[in-house]
Order: C-alpha cells, then sequence, then structure tokens
C-alpha cells in the first residue's frame, strides 16, 4: 500500500525524471515489504523429557513368626472400633490352616499369643470360649489363617513362609471393621495337625470351612461376612465345642453334640460326619462308623473329589497294614463308584520331595494298587475307573516336610469323571 501511493506520485514516468522516480518507488516499496513480511520461524530446540524408572515394588518384610503374630494382632487390635467406655465380648473362631481348613499345633499358639495381648494391651475387650452361650452374647467375632506360601508367588514353589491374616467382624451388622496381616519365617514352626485333623480319614472342600477361610482372605474391612460363613456360625460354635470333646477323649459327649448340630440345616458338613465316624470308632461302634464314612464319600463324589487318607510304607506302594478299616472304606468307595452315571478317576498324589519323576511314578502305582484293591471287591470298578499319577504337583500343603505336618499331601482322590 505504501509502494502504490509512491508510484501514484511519481506521476508520468516518461516526462522529465521520471525514470528517477520511478526506480525511487520501486526501492521504497520493496524496502517497506522486507520491514512487514513475517520472520521464518526459528528452528525449534529437541526437547528430551526424562522418564523416571519403574518403581520397585516394595520390598516383602518377612519376620520371625512370635514378631509377625503380635505385628499382625496389634495392626487388628489397634484399628477396631471400640466405643470407648463399653466393655466389648469377643469370640475366637479357631483359626486355620488357609490351605487345608485344618488346625494346627501352631494355630493354637497363635490363638493363645492373641488371648495373652488383649488380656495386657486391650482391657476393655473380653475374650469367651466360642460356643453357643458365648456367640449369643458377643459383639465381635474374629477368624484368622495361617499359611504357608511361596515368597515369589509361584503356586508349586517351595513354601518359604507364612501369610497370617486376622479379621474382625460386627455380630450385629455382619461386617468386617479390622484386619491384621504379616508374614512369618518357618523357622520353629509346628505345623502337626490336631488329633481330630491328624485322624481324620477323608479330606473334602467344606463349604462352610471354604467360607471361612474367604472370609479371612477374600474381604476387605466394609465387605460382608462370607454367606457361607455367616450361615454357619452357629453350627461352628457347637463343632468347636464337639471337637474339644474329642481333643479331650470325651466321645460320648463329643458324639451327642455331632449328632445335636445335625438338626441345624447348616450343621450337614463334612466335618460333622467325620467327627462322627471318629467317636464312633472310638466307642467301637463299627456299624455307625461306617454309616458316617458312606456319608462321606456320597459327599465326595457329588461334589469336586474325595481325598482318603490312605497310610503307604514309606516309599512303597502298599499299605503298612496298621488300619484294619481299609477292607470297608474301599468296597464302600467301590460299590457308591459303580452307580455312577459316569467314570472314576483314581489320582494318587505324593508329597514334594526328591526327584519329580519318582515321585510321579509312585503315585501312579499307588493309585493303580488301589484301583486293583477296589476291583477285587467290587469287579464292575474295574471297568469304571481310570489312574493318574499327580506326585507332587497338586499338593494341598506343600510344604516338603515329609512328616505328619503335611501327611495329606500323601493321599489318594476318586474324582468324577465322564466315560
Amino acid at each position: 500500500m505504501h509502494g502504490a501511493t509512491l508510484l501514484s506520485k511519481a506521476g508520468n514516468l516518461d516526462g522529465p525524471g521520471g525514470c528517477a522516480l520511478w526506480l525511487a518507488a520501486l526501492l521504497s516499496a520493496m524496502l517497506a515489504a522486507c520491514a512487514t513480511a513475517p520472520e521464518p520461524p526459528a528452528e525449534q530446540a529437541a526437547v528430551t523429557v526424562a522418564v523416571p524408572p519403574p518403581a520397585a515394588p516394595p520390598a516383602i518384610v518377612v519376620l520371625p513368626f512370635n514378631e509377625a503374630v503380635k505385628l499382625a494382632a496389634t495392626d487388628l487390635l489397634s484399628k477396631a472400633p471400640l466405643p470407648a467406655g463399653q466393655r466389648i465380648k469377643l469370640v475366637i473362631d479357631p483359626l486355620v490352616d488357609g490351605n487345608t481348613g485344618g488346625e494346627t499345633v501352631t494355630t493354637a499358639a497363635i490363638e493363645k499369643s492373641l488371648l495373652q495381648l488383649v488380656q495386657s494391651d486391650y482391657p476393655q475387650i473380653e475374650v469367651k470360649p466360642f460356643d453357643g452361650k458365648a456367640l449369643v452374647d458377643a459383639s465381635l467375632i474374629m477368624v484368622g489363617t495361617f499359611t504357608p506360601i511361596n515368597l515369589q508367588g509361584k503356586a508349586d514353589g517351595e513354601r518359604d513362609a507364612y501369610r497370617i491374616c486376622f479379621k474382625l467382624a460386627d455380630l450385629k451388622s455382619g461386617k468386617i471393621v479390622s484386619a491384621g496381616f504379616a508374614r512369618a519365617r518357618p523357622e520353629g514352626i509346628d505345623s502337626t495337625p490336631q488329633a481330630f485333623f491328624s485322624e481324620m480319614p477323608v479330606w473334602l472342600r467344606d463349604p462352610a470351612v471354604e467360607g471361612y477361610i474367604k472370609t479371612c482372605q477374600g474381604t476387605k474391612v466394609g465387605d460382608p461376612i462370607h454367606p457361607a460363613y455367616v450361615d454357619a456360625i452357629v453350627a461352628a460354635a457347637s463343632i468347636n465345642e464337639a471337637k474339644q470333646a474329642y481333643n479331650e477323649k470325651r466321645y460320648k459327649d463329643a458324639l451327642a453334640l455331632y449328632q445335636a448340630v445335625l438338626r441345624n440345616p447348616a450343621g450337614k458338613q463334612a466335618r460333622v460326619y467325620v467327627g462322627m465316624y471318629l467317636t464312633n470308632l472310638k466307642l467301637k461302634r463299627s456299624a455307625d462308623a461306617n454309616k458316617s464314612f458312606s456319608q462321606l464319600v456320597t459327599m465326595g463324589l457329588s461334589a469336586e473329589k474325595l481325598a482318603v487318607r490312605f497310610n503307604f510304607k514309606p516309599g512303597s506302594t502298599g499299605f503298612d497294614a496298621t488300619n484294619k478299616a481299609y477292607p470297608s472304606w474301599l468296597k464302600e468307595i467301590g460299590t457308591q463308584s459303580a452307580k455312577l452315571s459316569g467314570c472314576v478317576e483314581v489320582g494318587g498324589h505324593t508329597v514334594r520331595s526328591g526327584s519329580a519323576a519318582v515321585g510321579e511314578a509312585l503315585a501312579l502305582q499307588r493309585a493303580e494298587f488301589v484301583r486293583q484293591k477296589i476291583s477285587a471287591t467290587v469287579p464292575a470298578f474295574s471297568k469304571k475307573s481310570t489312574v493318574q499319577g499327580y506326585g507332587a504337583t497338586k499338593n494341598v500343603v506343600g510344604t516338603g516336610a515329609n512328616d505328619a505336618s503335611d501327611s495329606l499331601d500323601d493321599r489318594i482322590e476318586f474324582r468324577k469323571t465322564a466315560c
């Protein structure tokens, strides 16, 4: 625009001085254009964004046993909602092994430590025995598991620590109100099952016990108690009384308590029939004991599986000949299996020790040995059964201690399959 004005002022380029004026105007226009033209963008410098390295996972703290128990208990009780100035009644449903559902020497020791801590540091809490009467008056119930684990998260890896889990639940609201956790080193831990659990002939996945374990391991504060457990709490208190009577060798009292709990629909549990089997044996009532064992076989074959604890000679295929009940067990399993619409897999399992290949071969031979023993009594079982040797690949305890504490890993399982 500025150059055009100058050109118009130049007038007639053909007149005197026109050429000089035209050149001056052109030069002026060019200078004006340069002055107003945008400068080219400067080259942008490369920007380097520093990416922080991924955060390292928090270190897993594994403590000596006594320290771990105290840490988990303090964690649980210090966070419990305890109304000021009020006396709180608490019942403890006995702690269990989180893999087997059984009670051990160590789970009993943990409960004893908990009682001592409450008495010394929490006088506001009154711990009552876990029975029907105390359950009616109690405000809180505690559950807990003590579970062998692999710190690297491997399902079939070596059990190199124990996980302690405590939960408190409000019986009125039916919700979890506090939690405590810790990990303990394996040194000095005695996982030998208590008398009732070491003598039980079979092992089943009991829904009520599974509900107890899931209440501890599968809930967080504010969640409801697992339904399978909350429905069975009253029955659990009676079962605990019966178990205590059995452990104290009061077998008639134990049997009466087990028979009474069966009147509660929630009392029809595997551990009740196990208790009736064991107490009837102690009272030399073989026929009644066999009826309870038959019920356990029915429950196992109709559910996931039936695990039977036969005592084998160490490293051998044959029985150690100490249990005279084996013939009746084998006959009952064969008779019920023959009536199934499907077939049955006889699976051999061994403790984790030595060569995996040797363990699987031994497990297969034991499964075949049991299959042949059943077939000799119930011939129809032969055509309806197969065998499989699992070795230590499906251990329940998995510690590899190879003593009474992991005897459940030396078992024979009967599982319904398609033919």
